[in-house]
C-alpha cells in the first residue's frame, strides 16, 4: 500500500529576488514522502506567492489525495490521472506527488529516473546562473560572482533594461539568456529590444510579452532575430499543442507540468513539433532540481540554479560545480540520504 505524507517548509533566499512583476525573500515549499514496502520516495512543491498558491492551498490539495487504493508503485500514469482529476489547478502540489512516485520507482528498481524514461544520462551539463532585477551596483557584483557559469540568465522587463545589459557587459562577456517575464507590452518595442539584444551576445528571449497578447506574439515570432521561448504561456501538455504559433521553444518547469510524467510528454511533443527545449525552475531545493536533471538529455538549454540562491536547502542532491550540474547516478531522483533530512525537518 502507498502512503503519502507531507510537511511545509519555508525556503529562505540569500538575496531578495526581483522580476518585472514582483519580489520576494523566501518561497513556501511543500515537501512530500511516499512510502511503500519500507522504501520512501521524496518530492517537492515550490510555490512563489506571485502565482497565487501557498502552503494552505497545497495542504488543501494534498489532503484529498488517498493513495491507499493503489497497490503498484510503478503505475505512475494511473496514479497521476487520479491525482490530476481530484481538482483543477494546484500543479505544484501535484508535481510533489509525481516526483515522490518517480523517486520511489527508481529506488525500487535500482535505477536513476532517466533510465525509467529510456533516456541517456548526462554526467555533467552546463546551467545558467540567474541575475535578477536590482540596483546596477548589485547587478554588477552578482555578475562578477557568477563568472564560473558558462551562461547568465538576466531578468529584464523594466525601463532600465539597456542599463542592466550595459552594466553586465562592463564586467562579463558570458552569453546571455534573457527573461522579460511578460514585461514588454508593445510588440514594436519588443522587436526593437530583441534586435538590440542580439548585438549584445544574447542567445534567446524568454516570454517577452504577456500571456494574453497572443496576436502580438504571433506577429513577433517570425520577425524576431532571436529565438523566443514560452514560459508563463506554457504550463502543461495542452499548451504545447499551439506553442509553435508563438514561440521557437518552450520552458518546462516541473512545478508547472505537474512533474516528470507530463514534463516528459511535453518534451517529446515539443521535439516532434521542432521546438527548442529549455529546462527551468523556481526557487527550489535540491529535490526539484535533482528531479529535473533527469530530462536534461532532451534539453537545448538548462536553467536549473534555483537551489543555489538559498540559505536553508533541506536536501542534498545533484551538485553544481563551476557552472555544471554533476550527476551522482543514484537510484530515483538522486537525493543523498533524504531519510535523515526528512526526520530532521519533522523535529524542527
Amino acid at each position: 500500500m502507498l502512503k503519502l505524507s507531507y510537511q511545509p517548509f519555508t525556503l529562505k533566499l540569500k538575496h531578495v529576488f526581483r522580476i518585472s512583476r514582483g519580489s520576494r525573500s523566501s518561497t513556501p515549499l511543500m515537501l512530500t514522502r511516499i512510502q511503500f514496502d519500507g522504501v520512501s520516495g521524496y518530492g517537492e512543491a515550490s510555490m512563489p506567492p506571485l502565482y497565487g498558491k501557498s502552503i494552505e492551498s497545497a495542504t488543501q490539495s494534498l489532503s484529498k489525495v488517498d493513495l491507499s487504493g493503489f497497490k503498484d508503485p510503478f503505475a505512475i500514469d494511473e496514479i497521476m490521472q487520479y491525482v490530476d482529476g481530484i481538482a483543477t489547478g494546484n500543479s505544484a502540489a501535484k508535481a510533489s506527488v509525481d516526483i515522490a512516485l518517480h523517486d520511489l520507482a527508481g529506488k525500487l528498481s535500482g535505477k536513476p529516473c532517466y533510465k525509467l524514461f529510456n533516456l541517456p544520462g548526462v554526467s555533467s551539463i552546463s546551467t545558467s546562473k540567474t541575475i535578477s532585477i536590482d540596483s546596477l551596483d548589485i547587478i554588477r557584483e552578482r555578475t562578477i560572482q557568477a563568472k564560473a557559469f558558462p551562461f547568465l540568465k538576466v531578468k529584464l522587463g523594466t525601463d532600465q533594461d539597456h542599463a542592466i545589459i550595459k552594466t553586465i557587459r562592463e564586467v562579463s562577456n558570458q552569453p546571455l539568456f534573457i527573461d522579460a517575464n511578460q514585461g514588454w507590452k508593445d510588440k514594436s518595442q519588443a522587436l526593437e529590444n530583441i534586435s538590440w539584444l542580439k548585438e549584445q551576445g544574447v542567445i534567446f528571449i524568454e516570454q517577452p510579452m504577456p500571456v494574453a497578447m497572443e496576436d502580438e506574439m504571433a506577429w513577433l515570432k517570425p520577425k524576431s532575430p532571436l529565438p523566443i521561448v514560452g514560459d508563463e504561456s506554457i504550463q502543461r501538455l495542452k499548451d504545447v499543442e499551439r506553442a509553435d504559433e508563438f514561440f521557437h521553444g518552450i520552458n518546462i518547469k516541473l512545478v508547472k507540468s505537474t512533474g516528470l510524467n507530463e514534463g516528459l510528454q511535453m518534451a517529446k511533443l515539443a521535439k516532434k513539433k521542432g521546438l527548442k527545449l529549455m529546462l527551468g525552475c523556481m526557487s527550489e531545493s535540491s529535490c526539484l532540481i535533482s528531479a529535473a536533471t533527469h530530462l536534461a538529455s532532451m534539453a537545448d538549454w538548462i536553467d536549473l540554479d534555483g537551489n543555489l540562491g538559498v540559505t536553508n536547502n533541506p536536501y542534498l542532491g545533484i551538485e553544481t560545480k563551476e557552472g555544471k550540474l554533476i550527476s551522482n547516478d543514484l537510484p530515483g531522483i538522486g537525493l543523498i540520504n533524504p531519510e535523515a533530512s526528512w526526520e530532521k525537518l519533522q523535529s524542527l
